[in-house]
This record gives structure tokens, C-alpha cells and sequence, in this order.
């Protein structure tokens, strides 16, 4: 039988962990890196490009490039590249197909099955989109876990030989990544971690900031951002993530960004960034809000502040929350990895390991689901009729009762619905049941309807007509425009068909993605340097010498590093800006405390 690994599939980047030799560890990708970018290259023949390469193919061939496609996670959105369309899952799934070869190249076993990591607000449809995705890849994915739930794993460091002995206390995981937002309440004591309430924003994230940053750089040069080509875009999209990328050690910074016909520059600082885009903090706040509602809890009930996601490292962001969370310890242990250390850890829960077997991690419902019913007061809406409520603890089993809302009536149906809008047609339709019921007058005939939803997503309906003691039921786990199983061969075979590099070129091909990059960039005596040292990559290949490839390839990664700090270049000049009282600028000593982000280091979950 082969291996469970757990897989955050995240929207910037994805990570691979398995549960091995007591502890849950993160799997390097065939680049020696833990992070693989979520970005998916298709060219006209059918090779596919993942991860680093294709990231850098965002900008020398941007039409043949997709990035941020997990926001559309089960929708009706496609992407046309290499002449073809993909839906956002057939796109996760070259991305999950990716990180399986990456495992079994490193387990030295076959991979089968996988446990993967969702934003807790996403919806039935995503979730059923992200099943169909890894089914895509080859991996069987009988659970999906909340990516809060996993980072509250991590953060109660299990693995360590004492972390039955952590204390109890509430943690409020503020998860903050590339494309969402998942705020959820965690209760925690002994080997029972319960999730309390959730909230979120599936799009609101770091990559926001990235489009603020851009927008105003193209204001202060007299461009507009939306009316550029792709290619300009982009260029001036990679500036913005550098430049906020920046900030998170640096109070001011240059952004700059370039290519064949410009070349500008916009000075920038946190207290800038903050003016920009203010609108994001305030979306950004509501679900912390939201859940402690939900909760019925108060600020001061909260033990710790996780930050989790790759956006939680800017300080910006950072203030803001203690803005709120004044009384609370924040932690930061390394964002980028702890949710997928947490699927790792559940991917050694669900192979029942003798370390970790014990522990009991409950889920709940992130939204309501509930029926439709008669409006009298307006007959052509029916309104929302909730069955279970939102942030009920899972598994659950819930009972309402509904009359006949008109007189002689012989079938009632039960529609299901996902949501929080009054309604019903504003809220996520997932199925419906016809039942048979007698004849009678207006409210003498009723059904008794219980919804049985499971920590897998399945939701049971049963319907119990009273007066006859008749019983429909029917399994609900699919939404629209989600692949149907007996789609899911086909699809196999046609994304089998796609080339995948094998990965001993996988260097070589990321090389070449970078001088592609580095050339659009520059100009000049730099830009025909570039050239000619691709050339001399590209004729050493061609004299298969391992030996003297790689010496060629460290020199041009050296070379291609040196051109990224030149490309980057810019004599820092600030005025100071007034306003904002509430971010105050680092000091020295805080700026030393950068180790709390290594505190999971190397891979491993660490004491």
C-alpha cells in the first residue's frame, strides 16, 4: 500500500509533508525547495512547465501562463494556454501531480493517497473541486482539512515527546496567505483540538497588496494598469512583490520595473503601503470580528495569535492585529510552512500512527445549509430555512419540520441550499428531492427533514412524510460545474497527455525561464550579455558533458543573480509621510527578532 501525504495547496505556493520518523516533515521538490509556486505553463505542444519555471515564465510568456487559479476553485472561470482551456482544478491538478512525483522521488515509494488543505471558508463546490483535482493527479482524497485546523496541529507542536502536557488555551489562527483570507477560533486541551467557529475571505490576500502597490506605481508614471499588454502587467506585478517583499525587513524601499521600452521607478515605505491600501486592513479585520461572535467570545478569552501564511510576515499586518488584539501573544512560527507541517501531522493521524493516533480533531460547518421555503409575502423568492446552522461542530445530525404551504398539494421538494443570505437564491444551490405526500388542505400533511453532514463534506438528507411514515433519502456531494465521476477517466487520460518534463531538466529549463525574465527586463549591453550566456547554456546542453553543464549552470545562476540585484537598483530617497498612529517603525531589536520566523526549520517540526 502506498503512502498518505498531506498537500497545502495553496494559491501563491504548495508544500508537501509526510508523517516520518516521529514528526511531520516538509518534501523538497525536485529543486530542492519546499515551496513550489502554484503557476502552471502550458506551450502550443502540450508541455507542461510547474512551479518556479513557470513562474518566471509570468512575465516572458504570460499568455501561457496561469497563476492565482485556486480563488476560482469550483466556478464556471477558464483558462485558455497552449491553445486550450483548463478549468481551475485541471490546473491544481498538473500542481498536485507536481508534488506526488516530488514525494515518491523522495519517500522512494509510491504515493496513493493524499489529506488536503483548504481555505476553511471555502465552499461545497471548491471543496468538491479540489477532490476532483487530486482524483486529476492520481491521488485518491477521502479527506479534506481545513487549512486553520492544520495550522492549529503545528502550532500545538505535535511531535514533540511532550506535547500531551500543552496547557489548554484558545488560539485564534489568523490564516493569511497569497489569495485568501481563513480566520478561525481554536479550542485546545490535551489530544482534543476543536475548531470553535471560522470565518474568512476567499479573496481578499497578499496577492491584493501586490495589485495596490502596482496601481500606484502606474499612477505616479502616468500609466494605467488595467489597459497595459499582459506582458507589461506582469513585469510591473514581479517590481510590486519584490518591493513589498521588501518591506518586511526594511522600513522604505525603490520599486522599480522595466522592459524594452520603460524604465521607472516609485519610492515606497510601510507607511505608504498602508495609505494605499487601507480599504485591504479594513476587510481584513471582519472575520476576526465575525468568528469571535460566532464564538461568543471575547478578546480577552484569546491565549495566542497564530499567524499563519505567507502575507502574515509583513509588519504592516502585524500591527494592525495587535491594533485588535492588544492583550495577546502573537506567533509567527515560520508562516509559510505550518500548514502544511499540520496535513502533515493528519496525514500520520489517518494512517492511524502509534505516535499520534490518539488525537481527536474536530471540524465544524463553515456555512449554513438549509431549505427553501414559501414567501408569502413574496411568492416568486422563497426564502432560507436553515437546518444546520454555521460553525456546527462535525459530524452533526439535524431535524426541522415543514407543513404544505398550499391547499391540495401532492409533492413537496426539499432544495438544499448553502449560506447566510435570507434568500434562497442568493445563497449555493447543492441538490433537491421530490416527496409524494397525501392530498389535504393547507398545513394538515407534514415532512420532518434531517440533514447529516459529515467531517468529509457528504451531506445526507432524510425526508419522513408524518402521516404515512414514508421515508426518502438522498446523498448530496456534488455542486455545479464540478467534474462528475464518470468524467473523471476521461479527463485523466487527456491531461496524460500533456509532457511533463522529466525532472534531471528541470534545471535547466528554470535557467532558461530566468534569462527569458531578466532579458524582457533589461536593455543594452546587459540584455545582449543575457543572450549570449543563454546561448553558451544551450550549446553546452547540447554537448551532454554533466560535468561542464554543471559548472555552466552554477556561473549563469550567479550571473543571473547579480543581473537581478542590478535590475533592482535604486538610491533610496524618503520624506518622511505623517498619519497612521497606529504602525510604529521597527527598532533595531525588533528587527533581530527575524528568528521567530525559523523556529520550524529545515523541514522539520522541530521542539
Amino acid at each position: 500500500m502506498g503512502r498518505i501525504i498531506g498537500i497545502d495547496l495553496g494559491t501563491t505556493n504548495s508544500l508537501a509533508a509526510v508523517w516520518q520518523d516521529g514528526e511531520s516533515r516538509l518534501i523538497p521538490n525536485s529543486l530542492g525547495e519546499y515551496l513550489t509556486p502554484s503557476v502552471v505553463s502550458i506551450e502550443e505542444d502540450g508541455t507542461v512547465y510547474v512551479g518556479r519555471i513557470a513562474k518566471e515564465r509570468l512575465i516572458s510568456h504570460p499568455e501561457q501562463t496561469a497563476s492565482v487559479f485556486k480563488r476560482f476553485m469550483g466556478t464556471g472561470k477558464t483558462y485558455t494556454l497552449g491553445g486550450k482551456s483548463y478549468r481551475p482544478e485541471e490546473l491544481s491538478a498538473l500542481v498536485l501531480r507536481k508534488l506526488k512525483e516530488d514525494a515518491e522521488r523522495y519517500l522512494g515509494e509510491p504515493v496513493e493517497e493524499a489529506v488536503i488543505s483548504v481555505p476553511a471558508y471555502f465552499n461545497d463546490m471548491a471543496r468538491k473541486a479540489t477532490k476532483d483535482a487530486g482524483a486529476l493527479s492520481g491521488l485518491r482524497v477521502e479527506r479534506i482539512i481545513n487549512e486553520p485546523s492544520a495550522a492549529a496541529l503545528a502550532c500545538r507542536g505535535l511531535g514533540k515527546k511532550d506535547w500531551q502536557k500543552e496547557s489548554d488555551e484558545t488560539l485564534l489562527v489568523f490564516d493569511f496567505g497569497g489569495g485568501t483570507l481563513d480566520v478561525s477560533l481554536v479550542d485546545c486541551f490535551e489530544n482534543v483540538i476543536e475548531i470553535a467557529a471560522v470565518s474568512g475571505d476567499n479573496h481578499l490576500g497578499g496577492s491584493d497588496f501586490d495589485i495596490a502597490i502596482a496601481e500606484q506605481f502606474c499612477r505616479e508614471n502616468q500609466l494605467e494598469f488595467r489597459q497595459l499588454d499582459l506582458k507589461r502587467q506582469e513585469i510591473i506585478l514581479a517590481g510590486a512583490v519584490r518591493a513589498k517583499c521588501a518591506l518586511t525587513k526594511e522600513e522604505h524601499t525603490i520599486m522599480s520595473a522595466a522592459d524594452e521600452d520603460f524604465r521607472e521607478k516609485m519610492e515606497l515605505s510601510n507607511r505608504k503601503l498602508i495609505q494605499i491600501s487601507m480599504h485591504l486592513f479594513h476587510k481584513m479585520i471582519v472575520p476576526v470580528k465575525s468568528v469571535l461572535n460566532d464564538a461568543r467570545k471575547k478578546m480577552l478569552d484569546i491565549s495566542k495569535v497564530v499567524l499563519v501564511g505567507g502575507s502574515c510576515k509583513m509588519p504592516t499586518v502585524q500591527q494592525y492585529l495587535r491594533r485588535y488584539l492588544p492583550d495577546s501573544q502573537m506567533t509567527a512560527m515560520n508562516p509559510d510552512y505550518m500548514v502544511a507541517l499540520g496535513v502533515g501531522i493528519y496525514s500520520g493521524i489517518k494512517e492511524r500512527n502509534e505516535d499520534i493516533r490518539d488525537v481527536l480533531l474536530t471540524d465544524i460547518c463553515p456555512f449554513t445549509l438549509g431549505t427553501g421555503i414559501y414567501n408569502e409575502a413574496d411568492k416568486a423568492r422563497p426564502t432560507m430555512a436553515a437546518i444546520i446552522d454555521r460553525n456546527s461542530v462535525l459530524p452533526c445530525s439535524k431535524v426541522r419540520k415543514f407543513r404544505t404551504a398550499t391547499d391540495f398539494q401532492n409533492v413537496i421538494r426539499v432544495d438544499v441550499y448553502q449560506g447566510e443570505e435570507y434568500y434562497v437564491t442568493d445563497n449555493i444551490y447543492l441538490g433537491e428531492l421530490d416527496v409524494d405526500i397525501p392530498i389535504a388542505l393547507k398545513g394538515q400533511e407534514a415532512i420532518t427533514v434531517r440533514y447529516t453532514y459529515d467531517i468529509n463534506g457528504i451531506l445526507l438528507v432524510d425526508v419522513k412524510v408524518d402521516s404515512t411514515g414514508k421515508e426518502t433519502q438522498q446523498i448530496i456531494m456534488t455542486g455545479r460545474d464540478t467534474i462528475a465521476p464518470e468524467e473523471v477517466d476521461a479527463y485523466v487520460k487527456e491531461l496524460e497527455k500533456l509532457k511533463m518534463p522529466p525532472a534531471s531538466q528541470e534545471e535547466h529549463q528554470m535557467l532558461f525561464a530566468w534569462g527569458e525574465r531578466l532579458f524582457a527586463q533589461s536593455t543594452g549591453e546587459l540584455r545582449e550579455e543575457i543572450g549570449r550566456r543563454l546561448q553558451h547554456l544551450q550549446y553546452l546542453l547540447n554537448q551532454e558533458d554533466l560535468v561542464s553543464i554543471k559548472r555552466g549552470e552554477k556561473g549563469l545562476r550567479e550571473f543571473f543573480e547579480s543581473a537581478d540585484r542590478y535590475l533592482d537598483m535604486a538610491e533610496l530617497s524618503w520624506e518622511q509621510e505623517q498619519g497612521d498612529s497606529w504602525y510604529q517603525e521597527r527598532t533595531q531589536e525588533e528587527e533581530d527578532s527575524e528568528e521567530d520566523y525559523v523556529r520550524w526549520y529545515d523541514g522539520h517540526l522541530t521542539s
